[in-house]
């Protein structure tokens, strides 16, 4: 398993731990199962981002997917620097990996 195959798993089960099992999806906020989850860089490598864990979040594979073949993120205007989620504009999920 590669570096970021274990970097998922333990971010992944901090966001768990943290979340009494509720692990929702930085895209768009719905669960997701161990079996579906990827990492997201939330900037983009190509956009200068790294694959530092202050960086990477989980996603569904097929979020991730569609994030990356429209290029943006949609952003919330409720909270500056987050995420617009789908059906829950006001949510904001925070990451703490010990």
């Amino acid at each position: 398993m590669s570096s970021l195959g274990h970097t998922r798993i333990k971010i992944y089960r901090t966001v768990a731990r943290q979340l009494h099992g509720k692990v929702p999806c930085w895209v768009c906020g719905e669960h997701v199962t161990p079996e579906a989850a990827t990492l997201e860089h939330i900037q983009p490598l190509c956009e200068g981002g790294n694959s530092h864990a202050e960086n990477l979040a989980i996603s569904h594979e097929v979020c991730n997917g569609q994030r990356h073949a429209v290029g943006r993120v949609p952003v919330s205007e409720a909270a500056p620097g987050q995420v617009l989620r789908r059906g829950r504009p006001d949510t904001r999920a925070s990451l703490v990996v010990d």
